[in-house]
């Protein structure tokens, strides 16, 4: 039942939040025109529901910088001034509500990562595909891109095993609280964090589920 309630809600506040941000949509959009030329949007593909992939639409926030040999820079030298303010705040992430509206992604559900990652997923990672992609999640208040990937996915999966109404409510309460305090917006000298190569189950930390279920219960 929550299911079709979710879908409800990601509805009709997508069509609300689109409508009500649509001047700072359009005022980013300009200031990024200007500061870094076109595209303003950044488009790639990304794993949803299943696996199954979409375009995933955000402001853009590096620019193409090559070195001699015509290779892309690293990201974090790519980033530019605006566009760390636009991570920090978030900001880059309000397009997703397209996606969102769409019927891509959700409000809240486990971010999308890149398609190259589905391979290296063990099954109970994997598993974090059994719901839609959120523009924000139970991992995104846990500590966002402050934590290891084994706990991002860790608490991923938690988060499908316990989804409900008031969890979701939550997420989105936490996650006003921690743009406003920028906090875990990068690992330490990444643009966001660094390439996720795959681990064995065996080695992921499963306190990190026995940490996630105690916080929901406090």
């Amino acid at each position: 039942m929550y299911p079709i309630l979710k879908r409800f809600m990601d509805i009709i506040c997508s069509v609300l939040g689109l409508i009500f941000l649509s001047p700072l949509l359009f005022v980013l959009a300009i200031i990024i025109r200007l500061q870094m030329g076109n595209p303003v949007f950044f488009r790639q593909q990304r794993p949803g529901f299943k696996g199954k992939p979409f375009q995933i639409i955000k402001f853009r926030t590096m620019k193409e910088q090559r070195d001699k040999d015509g290779r892309m820079l690293p990201d974090e030298q790519r980033l530019t001034r605006l566009g760390k303010f636009l991570r920090s705040t978030s900001l880059d992430e309000l397009p997703e509500l397209f996606n969102v509206l769409k019927g891509d992604m959700s409000l809240v559900g486990p971010r999308p990562l890149l398609m190259q990652y589905l391979d290296r997923y063990t099954p109970e990672q994997a598993r974090r595909h059994e719901m839609k992609p959120g523009i924000t999640g139970w991992a995104q208040v846990n500590g966002r891109n402050a934590i290891t990937w084994e706990e991002k996915f860790a608490l991923d999966v938690w988060y499908v095993n316990n989804c409900s109404f008031w969890l979701d409510m939550k997420i989105l309460a936490m996650t006003v609280v921690k743009v406003f305090k920028r906090e875990g917006i990068s690992a330490e000298g990444e643009a966001t964090m660094p390439e996720f190569m795959g681990k064995s189950y065996n080695e992921i930390d499963q306190g990190v589920l026995q940490a996630a279920a105690s916080d929901e219960n406090r």
